[in-house]
């Protein structure tokens, strides 16, 4: 179904800001920049660009694919932005998809790459790729030295296939918006690359399992074209909300929002709020509603962008997520009873406790059925009840529980949605000190009315930090571990999955040191690096793709 079928209006709704909390000073002034700059010891070899890089894995395709097929899409220079508006390219889908079957599902693997440079005396700024109005990627750039620094970002975005294969004769419109300020003491200006990366499954394409392949269709829920900023909205305050206006294709039977955020101004360092003396504290989460009903929320990890506490925390190694963020997925399935009327209903963002300023946008994707011009569905339970949440002065606690079960009778059958999200949070202050953990479990599972799993997902989170400020030395540790078991029929990718990554990172008097240890097991390959540096120098870096022993069973290194 066209993209065009889908009546699409995107409303924002701003109220008066609130009380604002008077935030830590976690940033260096332009003149504390170049301070550093020039205390530090330079970079080898300082004449050119030192490499800036976050910790990820090395994307591979299938087995059997072909590939690559690069195409640059967007090469621009960003100086003074704001109060502009992105730098935005035609996009039409290459032509070896054409060759290689045209349609979405001959994209085994696609990869968007961020490059860019930058040379001189500028902050981190935030930036984000759109296609057509919906979100790829966010990331925050790196923060630039005297003689230059270069990153690279690729992002797996297969699950945008339907929109990379749509938008023939380009009609569709790719943007980047970089927020960043040029001034007598900020000279940075970033230069970007944008390119595609497609790898393609063995012809003919394989048919896409139903519910858990990419989604036929893929609708922005962002503030689009035309406009003189990026395209995320922002939100200000506790009582600011955003939403956008969608009225669903009638043979929808599964729906899931994918929400991009971060966290900016008064609101950046939220986590080191103490609960005492600041009226937002440090507890934040990203709400999403149904027309008013709280449908799932995000708990959101606590991003650190390359410059901030001490940039030398994260030069060369950035910080977790700096470069590309992460997004959160809000499964919707079991509320289509209420949203298959043929009529307009509103999904909301807010964030509790918020401070100005957060941007907020999402993806709304979308599975049809190929079988029925029209699904019916029905709730079956829904549970949601208040967030809890304590505070003393110096610890704050917070927990949530949200479960429904619905139904959706499809040429697939009749498949029931079992959907729940459960939040625990635990923030300790003690004036120099922080220590938070925040834990998240996300589960959905299809069955059928003989009882048959249809597709099972359970995902556990956790999003540990320790900061540590001292007179003379600065230490933050912290991490990001996930796992994600999967089962099913129509079951795709690996059924286990599991990713441990923590970074320690240490400034004291003008010398610095980072260390990460990452490790990525799945039943089908698995990654480990091992990275320390001391200023700008790697002093050690192992890595290998073999499975340790105890892996689970069926994992095999490439």
């Amino acid at each position: 179904m066209a993209m065009s079928c889908i009546p699409l209006v995107l409303l924002l709704c701003l109220v008066v800001p609130g009380t604002v909390a008077s935030p830590r000073k976690l940033r260096k002034s332009p003149t504390e920049i170049a301070a550093l700059d020039a205390a530090a010891p330079a970079p080898a070899g300082a004449s050119g660009p030192t490499t800036f890089f976050e910790v990820d894995r090395p994307l591979h395709p299938p087995p059997g694919s072909s590939g690559p097929c690069s195409t640059l899409l967007l090469s621009a220079s960003f100086a003074f932005t704001f109060t502009k508006p992105p730098a935005t390219a035609a996009y039409s889908p290459p032509a070896c998809l054409a060759a290689a079957g045209g349609g979405a599902s001959a994209i085994s693997l696609a990869v968007l790459e961020w490059r860019a440079t930058c040379k001189g005396v500028q902050y981190d700024r935030i930036f984000g790729v759109w296609l057509d109005n919906a979100e790829l990627l966010r990331g925050s750039t790196a923060e630039p030295l005297p003689d230059g620094v270069v990153w690279s970002v690729s992002k797996d975005v297969t699950r945008h296939a339907s929109l990379l294969a749509a938008g023939a004769g380009g009609n569709s419109t790719l943007a980047v918006f970089v927020e960043n300020l040029v001034n007598g003491g900020l000279t940075g200006v970033y230069h970007a690359n944008v390119t595609l990366h497609l790898y393609f499954h063995p012809a003919p394409p394989p048919t896409p399992p139903p519910a858990v392949g990419p989604a036929d269709v893929i609708v922005p829920m962002s503030r689009g074209l035309p406009l003189n900023d990026g395209l995320w909205y922002k939100i200000q305050n506790a009582s600011d909300a955003a939403s956008a206006t969608v009225t669903l294709p009638p043979n929808t039977y599964r729906a899931v929002v994918e929400v991009f955020v971060s966290f900016h101004g008064d609101d950046e360092f939220w986590w080191t709020n103490s609960p005492g003396a600041d009226a937002s504290g440090p507890f934040r989460e990203v709400t999403v509603r149904v027309d008013g009903v709280l449908a799932g929320a995000a708990w959101p990890f606590p991003v650190i962008f390359t410059g901030g506490i001490n940039p030398r925390l994260w030069q060369p190694i950035t910080g977790i997520g700096s470069f590309n963020l992460p997004t959160y997925d809000v499964e919707l399935t079991p509320l289509l009873g209420k949203m298959l009327d043929g009529k307009p209903h509103e999904v909301g963002f807010a964030v509790t406790n918020a401070v100005d300023v957060w941007y907020v946008d999402a993806n709304l994707h979308l599975w049809l059925d190929p079988g029925r011009a029209a699904t019916a569905a029905g709730l079956v339970s829904y549970v949601a009840p208040e967030l809890a949440a304590n505070a003393t002065s110096s610890q704050t606690t917070a927990s949530r529980q949200v479960s429904a079960i619905g139904w959706v009778k499809s040429s697939y059958g009749n498949i029931t949605t079992n959907v729940t999200q459960t939040f625990a949070f635990d923030n300790t202050n003690a004036g120099e000190t922080v220590n938070q953990t925040t834990v998240a479990h996300a589960g959905v599972a299809a069955t059928g009315d003989d009882g048959v799993v249809y597709y099972s997902v359970q995902t556990q989170q956790n999003f540990p930090i320790l900061w540590d400020s001292e007179e003379n030395q600065v230490t933050v540790t912290r991490g990001f571990e996930e796992t994600t078991v999967a089962a099913g029929q129509w079951s795709s990718g690996p059924p286990y999955r599991s990713l441990r990554t923590t970074q320690q990172s240490s400034v004291a008097g003008e010398s610095w040191s980072i260390r990460q240890t990452y490790r990525y097991e799945a039943t089908d390959g698995c990654y480990f690096r091992n990275v320390t540096s001391s200023g700008y120098s790697i002093v050690s870096d192992h890595s290998n793709e073999v499975c340790a022993k105890g892996t689970p069973a069926g994992a095999a290194g490439r």
